[in-house]
């Protein structure tokens, strides 16, 4: 049996720390490790899932969380995770699903000696409620989420994060111990709403860097995760920057994956540095820092970031919110605010290093609070006793697994391991599929996975298909639905490969006409795809395998009796007809592999009954 230990459940995972809410994560970690205690991390994977919907590759980093922690374990989501409500707001558990408490109760009966669980988020508090008896809950809150829609109003949005009201964020709270504030504000608003005890912890940051105040100011530099407080203040920032920008006035560097958020279109005086994989690149390559936030609740773990850092930092008073701030340039009130201070101070050396002054004062004395709200925090937790539980991981060491399959147009290769965090191998080719259950053979919630890699080459041209896929759980990769960047051959044969794997949707379809934009199935589908734009990509299953184009859905009042199964309560069915470009005229039965947005859809098409009729003219 292993010594005491603390469970640290979160929908985000710990690396590769690139966003605010996973760099909390990880210093309160860290404050937990420094106490004595051995820390269980597991990761629900919400954000593989948010990522993927929107085309883009999850960057999670599983190998390194191994490294960290003494356990790592992965909680894969079954259903969709809603981004929006036609309610007033979300329930306090909309975001918390069955498979989050089944993974704690679970956890409880095989780490018995645990202390503590300590849920990130109060949208997860639900799981507290499978915690054993006796077991000491935490909620780190992170942000504020009652109300949190009306900060989108002035900016005329609509939020596509979690939000609830008072009574809902009430309730959430009140199924934990201890509650977890991350600044001063909201520590007062979480004691009006519970009664629970609410500790306030700040993060801590150590110095990376020793203070420096620039003689003049060249490149300044925001540097922040693509959700939409950054995304709404650094936009309209940049706006305010390149008008009338002149090159004889600073750059503006802009970096990480917000970048990715606000889109190509170049702006004067506006430099876009993209993924920056080591922080310091960044930092030393800017004089000054900006945090013109706009919105938002929370600690601005940015501003804390580039503080530890050594640099000199200028921002908006909710920018600075939770740093105590006594200095005017930390407590400005607008976008047009920090750019006429930026503008003042960028020539002025005095100004400059009154400025930096003010920000060594200002981290130390952050940095006070938090080390002594560190040791207040430990102190209310359970003696974490002698053994200090040595970092015993279960997770397998070796080199990676690979298994490599020829195909006609190239290479497919399964790697059984722990690396997640990566797009593409020089050797294997892209990554197109990741399974989304443990392997066979493994422990339950295991982080190490199967992944499948495709590159084209010359292949063999009577290769069959791998039976070892067969239904399969996967999730694949934007390649195959957003950006197309793998050859049309290559994209035809891993539609035949992975046309056996599991479906989240199942439909048979009858053929009913043609036009000139394609022929017209008739069948049942997930209901969403019947509205709005979904990418996707569709694939006749045959030899050969040709891929089709979706031109039209049209929802019907019937569905002829056509078979729709689905295991997922939030894919419900609807009649509709729907035209593909592309289809084989056949009167035979076929089958077409349909992939949109998280999700595999297969469709079987119905051997003909009746002459199709010939395309309108």
């Amino acid at each position: 049996m292993s010594g005491p230990a603390i469970l640290v459940v979160a929908p985000m995972p710990a690396f590769p720390t690139s966003a605010g809410n996973r760099r909390r994560l990880l210093t309160t970690c860290a404050a937990l490790q420094r106490g004595g205690y051995a820390v269980d991390l597991a990761y629900y994977a919400h954000e593989d899932q948010i990522y993927r919907r929107f085309g883009q590759h999850p960057p999670t980093d599983e190998a390194a969380a191994a490294g960290l922690f003494r356990h790592t374990f992965r909680i894969e989501p079954r259903g969709t995770i809603p981004l929006t409500t036609r309610a007033r707001c979300f329930p306090i558990d909309a975001w918390c699903p069955e498979e989050v408490g089944a993974f704690v109760a679970w956890y409880g009966q095989a780490y018995p000696e645990t202390r503590a669980i300590l849920m990130n988020y109060v949208f997860l508090s639900r799981a507290l409620e499978a915690a054993p008896p006796g077991l000491l809950t935490l909620i780190d809150t992170h942000d504020r989420f009652a109300d949190r829609q009306r900060q989108y109003r002035p900016f005329r949005a609509e939020p596509n994060f979690f939000y609830t009201d008072r009574p809902g964020e009430a309730a959430g709270l009140a199924r934990a111990d201890i509650v977890l504030a991350i600044q001063s504000e909201e520590a007062a608003y979480f004691r009006t709403i519970t009664d629970r005890r609410v500790h306030l912890l700040p993060p801590r940051f150590p110095a990376r860097r020793p203070f420096a105040a620039p003689a003049r100011v060249e490149r300044i530099g925001f540097l922040g995760h693509g959700n939409d407080p950054n995304l709404f203040s650094i936009r309209r920032f940049a706006a305010a920057w390149s008008t009338d920008w002149t090159p004889a006035r600073p750059e503006l560097v802009i970096a990480g994956e917000i970048g990715d958020s606000l889109g190509p279109a170049a702006r004067p005086g506006v430099k876009f540095a993209g993924y920056v994989p080591a922080l310091e690149d960044f930092y030393d390559g800017v004089d000054l820092v900006v945090a013109p936030i706009l919105m938002g609740s929370g600690l601005k773990m940015k501003v804390a970031e580039a503080l530890s850092f050594g640099k000199p930092v200028i921002g908006t008073a909710l920018g600075f919110e939770g740093f105590d701030p006594v200095c005017p340039d930390h407590c400005l009130r607008d976008a047009e605010a920090v750019k006429d201070r930026v503008l003042a101070l960028a020539a002025d050396p005095a100004g400059l290093e009154a400025l930096t002054r003010a920000c060594t004062d200002l981290f130390a004395g952050y940095n006070e609070r938090a080390e002594c709200a560190e040791t207040a925090l430990l102190a209310m937790l359970p003696e974490p006793g002698t053994d200090p539980s040595p970092a015993e991981n279960p997770l397998p060491a070796s080199e990676p697994i690979r298994v490599r399959t020829p195909l006609a147009s190239g290479c497919l290769t399964c790697e059984t391991s722990l690396r997640s965090n990566l797009r593409a191998d020089d050797d294997l080719g892209l990554l197109v599929a990741t399974e989304r259950v443990a392997p066979p053979g493994n422990a339950p919630y295991t982080p190490v996975r199967r992944r499948w890699f495709a590159k084209a080459g010359d292949g063999v041209p009577d290769a069959g298909p791998e039976a070892g896929l067969a239904g399969l759980r996967l999730a694949l990769s934007p390649e195959w639905v957003r950006d197309r960047r793998l050859p049309p051959p290559l994209r035809a044969d891993l539609a035949t490969r992975f046309a056996p794997v599991a479906p989240d949707w199942e439909a048979q379809a009858r053929r009913v006409g043609a036009t000139p934009e394609g022929t017209i199935l008739v069948l049942t589908l997930p209901r969403h795809l019947a509205s709005g734009l979904h990418p996707n990509a569709a694939f006749e299953i045959g030899a050969p395998t040709r891929e089709l184009a979706l031109r039209r859905v049209t929802l019907l009042n019937t569905g002829q009796g056509l078979m729709y199964a689905t295991t997922r309560a939030d894919l419900p069915g609807a009649p509709a007809a729907v035209t593909f470009a592309g289809l084989a005229a056949h009167a035979e039965a076929s089958t077409i592999l349909f992939l949109h947005d998280d999700l595999i859809g297969r469709i079987t098409v119905l051997a003909d009954t009746a002459p199709i009729p010939e395309p309108l003219p």
